[in-house]
């Protein structure tokens, strides 16, 4: 239920992204739900390996190059959604560090189970 709920609020954020954004577009709402699926799925299975791989890279920038990872996994969602693109790579960076901005704040909202969670004060 939780990747469901994060695939929903990932498309939501590309949908609104490529409204903010120029240089991304996205030709509908369902084509941003395709594309915030195949995010996801880029961001499980490639984007550890591609951690691997730049961690020289990574520990040279002291993680910003974390952001060039980002945007290249936006630009690869895009080359593998048809109807969603990114053009340039300011735009990919930019973007990618707007949905990740989102995806933060959502992890802090819903569980892995997919409830949301309260924030309560101690």
């Amino acid at each position: 239920m939780g990747f469901v709920v994060r695939v929903l609020v990932n498309g939501l954020a590309i949908y609104l992204i490529a409204q903010i954004v120029p240089g991304i577009a996205v030709s509908g709402v369902l084509t941003a739900l395709g594309a915030g699926l195949v995010l996801g799925l880029v961001n499980a299975l490639v984007r550890p390996i591609l951690i691997v791989l730049t961690l020289p890279a990574t520990l040279l920038t002291l993680g910003l190059f974390l952001f060039v990872l980002n945007a290249f996994c936006l630009w690869l969602t895009a080359q593998l959604v048809r109807g969603f693109e990114v053009h340039g790579a300011w735009a990919a960076l930019f973007g990618a560090l707007l949905i990740s901005a989102v995806s933060f704040v959502l992890s802090a909202f819903v569980s892995d189970r997919g409830r949301i969670v309260a924030i309560t004060r101690r």
